[in-house]
């Protein structure tokens, strides 16, 4: 067996230890859309670590929450972006101080 292998395989037991301990300590509903699962589609419910640090699994699972497939995507777009672009939230924009209806009755009222 390849280096690479045994530490693929080694990873994922590691990932199917704090999966199982996940799914024991917490309900099987995604933390951000709500969806509810059951045995029959339990395999679309992942573990998401809060802080995307994938070694750190302290046994309280402090560290974990479930998340449905698409919403576990979605937090590590939204981190990615963060990591790429230093945010994933728009710049507020200073309100128009325009207004050009300002002297609209004046304007009509002329001949």
């Amino acid at each position: 067996m390849s280096k690479n292998s045994s530490g693929a395989q080694a990873y994922q037991q590691q990932e199917q230890g704090y999966r199982d301990k996940a799914l024991k300590m917490y309900p099987w509903v995604c933390g951000r859309c709500a969806r509810e699962f059951v045995h029959s589609n339990l395999r679309e419910l992942t573990v998401h670590h809060i802080d995307h640090n994938h070694s750190n699994n302290p046994a309280d699972g402090s560290n974990w929450e479930l998340l449905c497939i698409y919403c576990h995507d979605n937090e590590h777009n939204k981190f990615h972006e963060y990591v790429m672009y230093g945010g994933t939230t728009e710049q507020k924009v200073a309100a128009a101080t325009h207004n050009p209806f300002a002297d609209l009755k004046a304007m009509l009222n002329k001949k």
